[in-house]
This record gives structure tokens, sequence and C-alpha cells, in this order.
């Protein structure tokens, strides 16, 4: 037998975990480093030179019209110590607040779902620039003032690693959201696949798309038009973006075709030597109806790293991070404020945080793929984008938070922003316990909002402080559902507890979740009464399923890892087919190991191709080379590979359907079979 494989997951990280604990619970810490007093430092600091800051007086009412905020960076939600808040709160926040549901109507057994929305929770715009510029210097000086204050302890009680103190310029984001496939909606004809999103009718962009004609593939810094159809593959056109710039995505409808690519431009800075690179977001939109001979005709650019974008009703929704130059001169706005179309966002479409400091931005723009230079709408959010999710009308931007003052655990913020025909509006914003797997842990239906999160103690964690000795993580997980207007009206709380969310989905009135430590419990979750959502059965089996697929009437694909009972190793990839007909009583009813292979790349899931209607799913794994799986499934005879490709090197891969031929591409080589029983017909090196 083969030996076994590491994990390659967080089953070996938790072992390392475990193992620095034992070493370190002897260890003593001095009382100066514990993350307390190094936050009592802070916060002196900051008391004391808020005595010298200007105070704002927050407004009750605004102006009719205004721009609700609707971002907020998890790390820049902690209130103001005077209580201060934004300038300017929308009459629509505030109608939000006096309708909250009465205390005194609530269930006494459901004390603990937060019902009305809280003062915390008003949304404002900015005033103007200074005020911006203020927060972001707020920012800046917090940051200075924590690595003083972790110095001062260090010299007191003993030396304090520098990696404690987190960087607001490290922040991460979940790049990806995600979505369901669905038809394009072209003029063409001809049968054939789309990328696997993750809300059905909300396209998305990908490094592959097909009109149902012809191909456009993401290649170095151009993208490719190879033509299908033929006797052999042709390829018709190329596309180069600018120089040094890398595209990120395509998207192909009705003859036109989404380009969005990274571009960075240097500045020399005031002094010609304080010079700093920005970066843009850019979409070029061309018409490829002579896909021969494509003409660009428009584009559109706004500030910040690219993000994700959506497609709904022939209107693209384009997402960036930017981040503002804390070191900037406030005359150097362009430095701190983002940009749309080379002009600044106005104050009143630039949503401000309930803390009075943050240093970045989501900015979100719209404009419709056939007239691409008449700009729709954009708005700008102060603070990081995290993990995104877009239902038919709304964009849900979530961070996660760690060491709130107002909670011992840690924490999702949740900003809801409308979309429709390329307007953009804000409708709120809240907070709940835990953090999110991934975009499948957050789903709309019917007006509410459901969530699956892993919730972990994070009791006397300062601000973006990561104690040198961390304490036994203390794990769970709920499940909330939120009304449209963002406020808590069912939870369960306390599941699985020391586990961790790894997968989940939701399928009109039933969710799913896979969480895994050691063994992998599939819940199924009732939410037929959004006020009363229960669980109705748990399966616990070795190993976890990192991606769920609706895979028919009353079955459930699961795709992730086959592991060992101590849930270190494992023996190969795992198939899983769930029978989900009665959600009370879920089983896995086959099973299927690719025993030398130790990962996949359905953490994207547009990278699997699904086709229930054919019954076809394929996939990429690794182990000591990078396959393609194809695969179909047979509620007799089980799982059938139905094909299988070794791979040259690692890297991206797509499957997609075009009438009765299947195109593999990888790189820069396109690979075409039949659809039926996958024989190679042709092959093209780009």
């Amino acid at each position: 037998m083969e030996e076994k494989k590491n994990l390659n997951s967080e089953a070996e990280e938790k072992k390392m975990e475990d193992f620095l604990r034992e070493s370190a619970k002897d260890t003593e810490i001095p009382d100066s480093l514990l993350p307390g007093e190094i936050e009592k430092k802070i916060l002196e600091r900051e008391r004391i030179r808020k005595k010298r800051r200007r105070r704002r007086i927050l407004s009750g009412t605004a102006a009719a019209g205004l721009c609700l905020v609707v971002g907020v960076s998890g790390y820049f939600l902690i209130m103001d110590h005077t209580g201060e808040m934004g300038n300017r709160v929308s009459e629509q926040s505030a109608s939000a607040s006096s309708e909250a549901a009465d205390p005194e109507e609530a269930d006494p057994g459901e004390a603990s779902v937060t019902s009305g929305i809280s003062e915390s929770d008003l949304l404002a715009t900015a005033e103007d620039y200074d005020e911006i510029y203020d927060y972001i210097q707020a920012e800046r000086e917090y940051w200075e003032d924590a690595a003083s204050a972790a110095e001062e302890s260090a010299v007191d009680g003993g030396s304090a690693d520098s990696s404690s103190i987190g960087s607001a310029e490290a922040r991460s984001f979940d790049p990806a959201g995600a979505d369901a496939g669905s038809a394009s909606g072209n003029a063409f004809e001809t049968e054939h696949s789309d990328t696997n999103v993750r809300e059905d009718g909300v396209g998305e962009g990908d490094i592959v798309k097909t009109d149902g004609k012809n191909l456009y593939i993401v290649n170095g810094e151009k993208i490719d038009i190879v033509g299908t159809g033929q006797t052999e593959m042709e390829h018709l056109a190329q596309i180069e973006t600018e120089e040094g710039s890398y595209p990120s995505e395509v998207y192909a409808q009705d003859g036109y075709l989404a380009v969005v690519y990274i571009k960075s431009e240097y500045s020399d800075g005031e002094n010609g030597y304080d010079g700093y690179y920005r970066d843009y977001t850019c979409a070029d939109v061309y018409d490829v109806s002579d896909p021969e001979g494509p003409e660009k005709i428009g584009e559109i650019t706004q500030s910040g790293y690219f993000n994700t974008m959506r497609i709904r009703g022939g209107y693209v929704y384009l997402l960036s991070s930017f981040y503002a130059d804390t070191g900037a001169a406030r005359g150097n706005q362009s430095a701190y404020i983002p940009e749309v179309q080379g002009k600044l966002i106005s104050t009143d479409c630039i949503y401000m945080p309930q803390g009075r400091m943050g240093n970045s931005y989501t900015v979100i723009s719209s404009f419709d793929l056939d007239d691409p230079d008449g700009r729709t709408d954009s708005k700008a959010v102060f603070g990081n984008t995290g993990l995104c999710y877009v239902s038919t009308e709304n964009i849900y931007i979530t961070e996660s938070i760690y060491g709130e003052s107002d909670s011992d655990v840690n924490q999702t913020s949740i900003r809801k922003v409308s979309y429709e025909d390329g307007k953009l509006e804000g409708v709120g914003q809240t907070k709940v316990s835990g953090t999110l797997n991934d975009s499948f842990s957050i789903d709309e239906y019917d007006g509410y909002l459901r969530l699956v999160t892993t919730v972990t103690k994070t009791a006397g964690q300062a601000r973006g402080v990561v104690p040198l000795f961390a304490p036994e993580p203390s794990e769970s997980n709920s499940l909330y559902v939120l009304d449209e207007n963002l406020r808590i009206v069912g939870e369960i709380r306390d599941l699985a507890a020391g586990e961790s969310v790894y997968s989940a989905r939701f399928l009109g009135e039933t969710g799913y979740f896979v969480t895994f430590r050691q063994v992998d419990p599939l819940f199924s979750v009732d939410l037929s009464d959004p006020a009363a959502p229960k669980i109705l059965g748990e399966l616990k089996i070795p190993g976890f399923s990192e991606y769920l697929h609706p895979y028919g009437d009353g079955l459930l694909l699961g795709i992730g890892m086959d592991v060992d009972e101590s849930g270190v190793t494992t023996e190969g990839v795992k198939l899983s087919m769930f029978d989900i007909s009665d959600p009370s009583d879920v089983r896995e009813v086959q099973k299927y190991v690719l025993e030398d292979m130790y990962g996949t790349d359905v953490y994207d899931y547009r990278s699997v191709f699904a086709d229930v209607e054919k019954n076809l799913f394929g996939f990429t794994a690794y182990g000591s080379s990078q396959k393609y799986y194809i695969f179909s499934y047979d509620e007799n005879s089980g799982f059938c590979q139905e094909f299988e490709r070794t791979l040259g090197g690692y890297g991206s891969t797509r499957g997609l359907y075009i009438g009765d031929r299947f195109y593999l591409v990888s790189g820069n080589t396109i690979e075409e079979y039949t659809l039926d029983g996958f024989e190679k017909v042709d092959d093209l090196v780009l």
C-alpha cells in the first residue's frame, strides 16, 4: 500500500497548534505583555490625543436621498470611545431603527435573538474629504500607538514579538465570492455549458468563457479568441491589454466581451522622491460580433485591486479594494479618495465606518455592457472587502472581526447593498458571532438571509493584537436567519463543539453544512420557519466535503478528502453522494476514493464542471501529478470515471462543452474531445 499523504489542510495546522500549546503551557507571560495591558496603553494614548481632537456633533436627520452606509471594515467597527459617530445619518436608517421589534413582544425562549437595530448600526456618509482624512490619520496613529505600547511593554516585562501586532496593510480578503451556472443569454443557439457560479441567474467572469460558438481564454497578458464548430479549432484573434497588466477574468454575452485587468501607475510624489504605485481595476469592453476583428468600444477604470464582478440584466457590477495612503498630505486627495473614470467619488457616495478610523475602501461601479462609457452608478464603502455574496437583488459584503470590545468571540460584519438596472443603494449593516467559511455559507432566500458561521473565543484580545500564546480555541458553530433589514429573527447556536465549518449549501427551505476536526458531520437544517430554524439530522462519517453540489432530485454531491480516524492523514480525494430525499435522515449512499490524490481545486467553485442533466461532473485533483477527472453517477453502480487526463505542470484548468464537444483548457493548451465517450478530436497550443 502506498504511503499515506499528510493532509494538506487545517488538520495539519491544528496538530501543530496542539503541540505548541502543550510546549508553552508552563511558560509564564509577563503581565505587561498581556493583551489587556497593551490595550490599556493604547486606549490611554488615544484618550489623551482625543482631548485635542476637533469634535463633530452627530446630526440626527439627513436630507432625503442620501446614500446609505453599507460597509465597514471588521477592523474598523470599534466605536469612538466618546460615543461619536458619523455626521449624516440617513432617514432610511433612522426609520429602520424606529421600526425595530418591541423587546416585550419577543418570545422568552428566544432571548438570545437580537431584534431591532441598535444605534451603532445607523449609517452615515462622509461630510467632506477632510473628515475622511481625519479618519485615515486616526487609523495611522492607532497603529503607531499600538507599536509604541508593545515596545514599552517589552521594556517593562519582556520582549514582544513584532508579529503579534496586526498590520493594516496585511489584512486579507477573499477575492472571490461566487455564483451558480446559468445560460449566458447570447444570440448563439448552440447548447453549451457556463461557468459554475454561486447564484443561479447571476453571471460571473472566469479565465475561460464561451458564447456557444467561440472560446475566450485568459492567456498571460493576452486574451485569445478560438473558433469551434469546425473540423479543427481555429485561433481567430488575440486581444492585448496594456503593457504590464494581466487580465483577471473575461465575460462574454450578446456579442460583447468584458475583459477585466489590473494596472499599476507610478506617481513621483510631490517632492519627487516620495513616489508610490497606485492600482486600478479596469474593464475593457469589446464588440466581438466579428470574432476575427474585436473592436474596443469602452473602458471603465476605478481605484483599487480587483476583487470580483457580477453580471445581471445586462449590467456589470465591478468590485475593487482600494487602500488609502496613510502618509499622504491632506491636499493630495487622490492618494486617499478612490476614483472612478479619473474623478474622485463624491462624498455623498462614500459610506463611513462607525468607528472614527479606517484606511481602505470597497469600490463598487456598475455599467451597461452594451454602453460601457455611460457609467450608471458608483459607491465607495469605507472598509476592507471580505467575502462577497451576490443574490439576484443584493450585494452582501462581509468582513471578519476579531478582538471587538463588545464581544468575546470573533464576529462577521455584514453590509447589504441593493442593486437593480445598474443602480446601487445601501440598505444596512449588522454583525453576527462567528466567521464564514466561504460564500456558500451565506444565502438569500425569499427575502431572508441565512448564514452558518464558526464561532471562536477571542476574550482578552485587543483590536488587531494576537496573544503570544493563545489558549486552546473554543470553537462551535451557529446558524442565523436575518430579515430584509438585517435583524436576526432566528438562530441556532453551539453546534458541533470543537469543529469548524468546511462546506455548506442552502437548497430552498433546507440547509446543509459540513463541519470537521476528526469526523465529518453533515447537518441538515429545516428553514421553513425563519423564526424557528431547527436541526433535522446529523450524519457522521470520516473525512470531510469541501464542496457540495445539488445533483438531481434528492441527491447532494460532496467532493473532499477521505481522512483516517486521527483526522491528520488522508486516504485520498473522496466523492460522496448523499441521499437527502428525507432531510431528517441523510445517508451517504455511495463513496469513491482517488487514493493517489491529496487535494483538489474545488475551493474555487468556478473550476468545477457540473451538468446534472448530462450526469457529468469534472474537477482537477493533485498528487504526484495534476489530473483532470470527469465522473458520472448511477444509483446502483455508484460513481463511474468517464475521463482522466494527466496535465502538464500545475495551474488552473477549466472544462466545458459546446454542442457535442468537450474542451479542456489548461494553461495555453486546448484539447477537444467528443462529449460522448471523450475521444480526442483536436488540440491547439496558443
